[in-house]
């Protein structure tokens, strides 16, 4: 009796495994995504919460992958205060294995403390202010997108490439601000530019009528920005109320469509930023990137920085599934990402966890697009940017 017994129930287990609905279960293993999903930057957010869930879902399609995950989707609203609370809840979550945070660079420097302190790994999607990695040598703490290092480089080199002499800088007073307003004056005395004015003022000003009234009577060539894409909205729109002719340069904060949106094509017409990354139809994967993020019928665009939530997603479920879901495991492993294929190029990071492969390029609003300079009819001489 107990030989037969043995044998239906091989038959049984056999049969089961032949059956999609009796697959043997696999363990489900979160991720927490972390940006701005309300408020004035919530277009980048939700563009980039777009882009990580897709990165979940083609990851869970693949049957050959250990695990199933799960996206777990928090709202730091743009604010370090709530970033920190959000975060700490994530870092005592011992379901969580790792995280995937921040678009703002004032909330992702406030909460670096609680990662460290709660051992929770994560992949900096967006943020720019190089402290984020570089002021601390913590393990946990990873960035697969640049620096703003590198942009106010390549911007002050190519103002200078352009013929333009004289600048004001208006940044927003949060540190990334500070930080982009310092590299700026570093790179632009260093190119022979001539700063006439620093201005800075709260990220959530509404009226600059006070501090524009000053920079037209300094009647610089350039406005150099250094905020996100709310407060230069309103930059560029009071600009043009008080009759300030001056060339907009701006720098990874205001790259995306929310940008040309808010302001309309023809006064985002001939502003020039500076991004690190080329166009994605020119990356490998980008293109295909563009296809399934289409064909999963999100109704927002992903943003400029969608493309780096999809990798960063993507990088952290590689290395679960090659360590395992514990998060010293997956610390560890990040520490030893060299020469990594995604959609924007190799990933390699340095002992701070920071992307060391990111490529600054020049881009330019033209017919409500932005295009790379070397695309555009601005590089061509077609058209001019504005001059004096």
């Amino acid at each position: 009796m107990g030989r037969i017994t043995r044998r239906c129930l091989a038959g049984v287990v056999a049969g089961a495994l032949l059956i999609p609905g009796w697959a043997e279960a696999k363990d489900t293993v979160k991720i927490a995504f972390v940006g701005p999903l309300t408020g004035p930057n919530s277009p980048h957010g939700i563009g980039a919460r777009n882009s990580a869930e897709l990165a979940v879902k083609l990851f869970n399609a693949d049957p050959a992958h250990r695990y199933q995950y799960e996206l777990v989707v928090l709202d730091d609203e743009c604010k370090p205060n709530v970033g920190v609370q959000v975060v700490t809840k994530l870092g005592s979550d011992r379901s969580i294995a790792a995280a995937v945070p921040h678009y703002c660079s004032a909330t992702a420097i406030a909460t670096v403390d609680v990662f460290h302190r709660f051992k929770l790994p994560m992949v900096v999607w967006a943020a720019v202010l190089p402290e984020i990695t570089y002021a601390n040598k913590y393990a946990e703490i990873h960035r697969v997108s640049g620096i703003l290092i590198g942009q106010n480089r390549v911007g002050a080199q190519f103002m200078k490439e352009q013929g333009y002499k004289t600048f004001v800088s208006f940044a927003d007073s949060t540190d990334y601000g500070k930080s982009m307003n310092k590299y700026f004056t570093e790179f632009t005395n260093e190119n022979g530019g001539k700063i006439l004015g620093n201005f800075a003022v709260a990220p959530d000003q509404q009226d600059l009528s006070a501090e524009l009234t000053k920079i037209k009577e300094l009647n610089p060539e350039v406005i150099y920005f250094g905020g996100l894409t709310p407060l230069g909205t309103r930059l560029r729109t009071q600009m043009d109320k008080l009759g300030i002719k001056a060339q907009l340069e701006g720098n990874s904060g205001i790259m995306g469509d929310a940008f040309i949106n808010a302001v309309g094509p023809d006064l985002a017409e001939g502003t020039v930023t500076f991004f690190d990354s080329p166009p994605l139809s020119k990356m490998p994967g980008g293109a295909a990137f563009t296809e399934n993020y289409k064909a999963a019928g999100f109704r927002e665009p992903p943003e400029a920085y969608g493309p780096f939530a999809y990798i960063a997603t993507h990088l952290l479920m590689q290395k679960i599934e090659a360590v395992g879901p514990e998060r010293a495991k997956i610390t560890a492993a990040l520490g030893d990402v060299k020469d990594v294929p995604s959609i924007v190029g190799p990933i390699t990071f340095d002992d701070h966890g920071q992307n060391i492969t990111p490529l600054t390029t020049k881009y330019v609003v033209q017919d409500g697009k932005w295009l790379l300079w070397e695309d555009s009819e601005y590089a061509s001489g077609k058209r001019k940017l504005l001059h004096r």
